[in-house]
This record gives C-alpha cells, structure tokens and sequence, in this order.
C-alpha cells in the first residue's frame, strides 16, 4: 500500500475543504442592514412601529420594533420592501459597493389614504319582504311579557354587573387610565371634594335616599 499517496489525497481533501469554509464565511456580499423607519408625511418625523422589512424575491424578513428600528441581512444590491398598514408601499435597494459589511439608512413613509365606497346595510333585502316579515310576527302575550321583563330596570341593572366586558370596552379603560396618570404626571390629581358635579351628584342620590341604611 502506497501510503505517500494516501497522506497527499488526505492533504488535498483537507485543504480543499479549507478552502470551501473559507471561502462560505468570507462572503463579501452580505451586510448587515439597520435603521429606523419614520413617517415622513408631516413637519415631524415619527416611528412607524411593526412596520413589515422583507427581502424582494426572498422569504427572509423582519419587523420594526415600537420606536421604528429594524435590523436584517442582505446582499448587495438586493432590494428591500418596507409595509406598513396605511402607508404606501417603499422600496430600498441596498448599494452594491460598500466599504464595511454594516450599513445603515433612515427610510421615510408617507401615509396612505384608502376611500372605501359607501355601504349601506338593511335589515331586509327590500320593502315587501319586510312587509311581510313584519304581518308575520309573532306578538303573543308571553312574548309581550317576556320583552318587559328582559327591559326591566332591574334586569338591566343586573346585566351590567354580571356581563363581563369585551375587549372594545377593555381598551378604552385601560386607555383611560393610561392618560389619566400621564397627565397629572408629577403633581397631585384633583380631588373630587372640590368638583361641583359630584357635588351635585351626591345630592341627588341622597334626595333619592341611595345612603340609607337597608334593614
């Protein structure tokens, strides 16, 4: 066995194979893109957040961050695509010469305005078919007395507390209460104690007797 072959095909495979390596992770090509999206549309620029960065032509992508900063790796002179809700569609074509691996823009949005057609919603395709719908209603008397106790005040009163809130009714409280406490943001809220209107709402409920003890 010729083993002076051996050790130079194991040489040759070796090398070869350095070469490869060195050759996959060196790719001048690549560059680490980053930047901050800003809505260009107004006198002041403001993030764009969760707007969508993808490759053109590729699946590789990524998304904006709350204050409109995104980070992602291409090629040179590959292009860029920037969406976000509302806004027109943009374009960047990353330079094809660059100097470093890392390269960074500020990429500009303006709004998008979208005129939806008006549409209008009946409850009936059309006036003979509720005609008939209408003659055809059934108006017993147990239906008639279960609407009012359905109506009931108390009925109602009792629903309000037991129904829990959708995510609509949610949001807005918690919206509430986020600008509440920014806005009396280092100094004292007001107290109700100097507020006319609770004051007048106070007496109403006491004239109601709403402070009476209940036996």
């Amino acid at each position: 066995m010729n083993f002076k072959l051996i050790f130079c095909m194991i040489g040759f495979m070796l090398i070869a194979r350095n070469g490869s390596l060195q050759s996959q992770t060196s790719d001048t090509s690549i560059v680490q893109l980053s930047g901050l999206v800003l809505d260009g549309s107004g006198e002041i620029l403001l993030p764009v957040a969760y707007t969508n960065v993808f490759i053109k032509g590729r699946s590789s992508g990524t998304f904006a961050d709350l204050k409109g900063f995104f980070s992602i790796v291409a090629r040179k002179g590959e292009s860029v695509r920037f969406t976000s809700v509302g806004y027109k569609t943009v374009e960047y074509q990353v330079p094809k010469v660059l100097a470093s691996d890392r390269y960074s823009i500020v990429q500009l949005m303006t709004k998008d305005t979208i005129n939806l057609p008006e549409t209008i919603i009946f409850p009936w395709p059309s006036r003979e078919r509720f005609t008939t719908d209408f003659l055809a209603m059934d108006v017993s008397h147990a239906i008639q007395e279960k609407a009012k106790e359905n109506l009931a005040r108390e009925s109602l009163e009792k629903l309000r507390f037991e129904v829990p809130k959708d995510a609509r009714e949610y949001t807005s409280y918690y919206s509430q209460q986020f600008n509440q406490k920014y806005y009396y943001m280092g100094q004292t809220p007001p107290m109700n104690i100097f507020n006319p209107l609770a004051w007048a709402q106070f007496f109403k409920e006491w004239k109601q007797g709403k402070y009476k003890k209940k036996k």
